[in-house]
């Protein structure tokens, strides 16, 4: 590998805000709706098979970035463990659904901060985030950590004020009336495209220190904040609101606060900087899993390239930024989402794969081979237009590998 490499500048702390800032973000904001809607009453069972998820991935994620700690995340493991082209479709995966993704969560914070101009904001939040992340990572890193501070204090306020309210009746918590396996499931793929952010860490290999020690530490640590975050919030919801209440409220966290007299306003910019959050740690890893596959030839090489001076892929997060801006002004946020959902589930499979690999006993086995499983049925659960789109953008991918296949280096 030739020219400057990533600086290993991040610390526990920094990979864990990273993290973090992309697993809270707009999802606490929004996910609880659409899954409240497709489980009713079984909305927490879908909450505990997408943590039980969360978890098998994590394990495997975590397994593979210590003998891995490379930029690419699962683009890196699918390579090395299952041959190049399941790494070429993993890092496919990740590539274009985690760009609509951040067109996403451009677009909430669009919505939220001016929804006349929603896609012009989106935009200018792009091109500013962008900026940000080519001035260097440890800035990003930094402007993380607050943003983690402050959406964590704002939802457990709303919370501990929604527990305390008149309104909170906790019999709600067995209201409504289920929809059944299917519906459950849609539930734990909703709810889980929120969890998602620890492959954020994974991404960054080449740049924390010490990742044999620090890339494990920090994906539980910042899951296990993400868990509680979301238990606690999902389960003032329901108790203010009421299943139905929940499923049909277009912003759930501000009308449970509405109800329990906490300020709303407080909670719309909160909504508007967990997005922002979310979208700096997601470009973060997007353009580093793009580094890692022009390095191999999949994208163009001249993605590949490392500003030596800020240690920073400044061509890979340029193109990102372009791509993501474009996409932010012109597409809805529903189709992002229901989009990305699908890729980002086909991402962990891989993981999963990758990590079965990894030791021969059946007893290490165990995770990844629940971790792959629940991964395929549930992302072949979520509504049949993504389930189709994802499968197209799939079959793209893969045409893709055949036609660059000859770039990537032999062996």
């Amino acid at each position: 590998m030739s020219g400057p490499a990533l600086r290993r500048t991040l610390g526990l702390g920094d990979a864990v805000t990273v993290g973090l800032s992309a697993m809270i973000g707009a999802g606490v904001f929004v996910a609880f709706a659409p899954a409240a809607a497709a489980a009713g009453s079984g909305l927490f069972l879908g909450l505990a098979i997408a943590a039980f998820l969360a978890y098998c991935n994590a394990s495997s994620s975590a397994r593979l970035a210590v003998r891995y700690p490379q930029s690419g995340g699962t683009y890196v493991y699918g390579r090395e463990r299952l041959g190049p082209f399941w790494g070429h479709l993993a890092g496919w995966s990740f590539v274009v659904g985690k760009s609509a993704s951040c067109a996403a969560m451009a677009l909430a914070v669009g919505h939220y901060a001016w929804p006349a101009q929603a896609h012009a904001v989106a935009a200018g939040s792009l091109v500013a985030l962008t900026a940000l992340n080519v001035a260097g990572v440890e800035r990003s890193a930094r402007v993380a950590r607050v943003i983690v501070a402050v959406v964590l204090a704002v939802l457990v306020a709303v919370g501990v004020s929604a527990f305390g309210s008149a309104a909170a009746e906790p019999s709600r918590l067995l209201d409504g009336a289920a929809a059944g396996p299917f519906g459950v499931l849609q539930a734990a793929g909703l709810l889980f495209f929120a969890f998602a952010g620890y492959a954020r860490i994974a991404t960054l290999g080449e740049e924390v220190r010490d990742p044999a020690r620090t890339l494990p530490r920090a994906i539980f640590v910042a899951l296990a904040v993400a868990l509680g975050v979301y238990a606690l919030v999902g389960v003032a919801l329901v108790a203010v609101l009421g299943t139905d209440g929940l499923a049909a409220s277009a912003a759930p966290v501000a009308d449970a606060a509405r109800v329990a007299g906490f300020p709303v306003a407080v909670v719309t910019v909160t909504a508007c900087v967990a997005a922002l959050g979310s979208l700096l740690a997601l470009l973060l890893g997007v353009s580093r899993t793009a580094l890692a596959m022009a390095r191999d030839g999949h994208l163009p090489r001249v993605l590949a390239a490392v500003d030596g001076r800020r240690g920073v892929p400044v061509r890979a997060e340029l193109a990102v930024g372009v791509v993501v801006t474009i996409v932010a002004a012109t597409a809805e946020v529903g189709a992002a989402i229901g989009f990305s959902s699908f890729a980002v589930l086909v991402y962990y499979a891989v993981a999963n794969a990758s990590a079965w690999t990894l030791e021969s006993r059946a007893r290490t086995r165990i995770v990844p081979a629940l971790g792959l499983t629940g991964c395929l049925v549930v992302a072949l659960s979520l509504p049949a237009g993504s389930v189709s789109a994802g499968i197209v953008v799939l079959v793209a991918g893969a045409l893709a590998y055949a036609v660059t296949r000859r770039n990537a280096p032999s062996g």
